[in-house]
């Protein structure tokens, strides 16, 4: 029992490096809470809150595997190195097509609802 609560104290401080460190973590924790907040708002079904999230977990844990790159990229390449740059480009692109999906997904769910809320 010792082993899994010091395990879970380790990944909750990881969750804590990202927030404080990566201003891009905050942004997509503070878009996470609004998509959060608008289906509270329009009254989601299970599954569309599943998908919404869904959506918020990939972009959430992406980007802290890009933190996790990142840093393990600066360690073993403190210089400026073109495969290191390959790396972190790469851990950063996948963050960006999951948050643009994560986008999408957010407009296709939340974007009718809240139409019709404003249209009334």
């Amino acid at each position: 029992m010792r082993k899994f609560i010091h395990s879970f104290a380790v990944a909750i401080y990881g969750i804590g490096f990202a927030l404080r460190t990566q201003s891009h973590m905050r942004f997509h924790a503070i878009a996470g809470l609004i998509a959060c907040c608008l289906g509270l708002i329009v009254s989601l079904k299970p599954l569309e809150w599943a998908i919404i999230l869904l959506a918020i977990a990939v972009v959430v844990s992406a980007e802290m595997i890009n933190t996790a790159v990142e840093q393990a990229v600066n360690l073993a390449s403190p210089d400026i190195h073109p495969v290191a740059k390959v790396a972190k480009d790469v851990a950063a692109g996948a963050v960006l097509v999951a948050a643009a999906i994560s986008a999408i997904i957010g407009l296709l769910i939340l974007g009718p609802p809240l139409w019709h809320l404003i249209a009334k």
